[in-house]
């Protein structure tokens, strides 16, 4: 476990939200990780190359390249890097391919840094397959919430183009919208 602030393990958090990015390096380097923080593929990869992280938290939707396409390229600087994917749209297609990829973990959007810290611990004794299937079963109620998020996002934001992709009533989306995400 990690000792001193900042001389313990090092991670690089790659995250695209500015906000949640400095919030996990922040809780990382309370609990002593040497945290190295990049927002898109191009800095994280920089950032590999200058020094290898021994583990990687990697936003799986990022403007540009993806996260899968980052799973790749760490995994080919440094195949003892641990990397866990984090997204919130996540899906049993994409979990699978990052775990082809070289990702030890897959966690759906929110997860605190405990979980996070967990499922870095989880990958030294669980299999492969039993890490995939504990992200494989969402709920209906998640399957949608995600559904909207995507289209929301392809859309721009835009809830009445939005709507229209679903073939929803704008103001149920909107009512949708209000309510907090489903956990599993």
């Amino acid at each position: 476990m990690p000792g001193a602030l900042g001389e313990g393990p090092s991670i690089l958090v790659v995250d695209d939200d500015d906000v949640l990015r400095s919030r996990l390096a922040r809780a990382l380097r309370e609990r002593g990780y040497d945290v190295r923080m990049a927002r898109d593929y191009d800095e994280a990869v920089a950032s590999a190359e200058q020094d290898s992280p021994e583990m990687a938290l990697v936003d799986l939707r990022m403007p540009g390249k993806n996260g899968l396409e980052l799973v790749r390229a760490l995994h080919a600087l440094d195949a003892g890097t641990k990397i866990v994917v984090l997204t919130g749209y996540g899906s049993i297609a994409t979990a699978v391919e990052a775990m082809r990829l070289g990702a030890v973990h897959y966690l759906p959007k929110p997860a605190d840094v405990d979980d996070i810290l967990a499922a870095f611990q989880r990958t030294e004794t669980a299999p492969l397959e039993a890490t995939a299937v504990e992200f494989a079963a969402p709920s209906l109620a998640r399957a949608e919430w995600e559904h909207i998020q995507r289209v929301l996002v392809d859309c721009g934001q835009n809830i009445s183009e939005a709507a229209r992709r679903i073939s929803m009533h704008r103001r149920s989306l909107q009512r949708k919208l209000q309510k907090i995400p489903p956990r599993d």
